[in-house]
């Protein structure tokens, strides 16, 4: 996964309404249509697609439209890569401080 990508994931991520529209599809199985979004969120139906065309440009969600209606599912594998990408970020930066004599940083949960 480029930096482009990760930055676009976290920017995408980054937004509260984004992250739990997001959540809200991962957590069905199968698709979620449109129409369900708004009436959980409690957003307007144009709010919602905003947001989730900004999910699908990250490759989070893919969209199908079957008639009027647009249904969305999330992309696991996305999370996965995004996961594993982070995580080589905080090793090379940890690698990186310990050739420098420097300790690496601890997160605060595990402190």
């Amino acid at each position: 996964m480029d930096r482009e990508q990760i930055e676009r994931i976290s920017k995408a991520l980054g937004d509260a309404t984004r992250l739990r529209i997001f959540e809200a599809i991962s957590a069905k199985s199968g698709h979620m249509a449109c129409q369900d979004l708004v009436a959980m969120r409690g957003v307007t139906p144009a709010t919602v697609s905003h947001h989730m065309k900004i999910l699908s440009d990250a490759n989070l969600i893919r969209c199908r439209r079957e008639g009027q209606f647009v249904f969305s599912e999330a992309i696991p594998e996305t999370i996965d890569a995004y996961s594993k990408a982070l995580a080589k970020i905080a090793t090379a930066r940890n690698t990186i401080a310990a050739r420098n004599g420097a300790k690496p940083r601890v997160s605060a949960s595990k402190r």
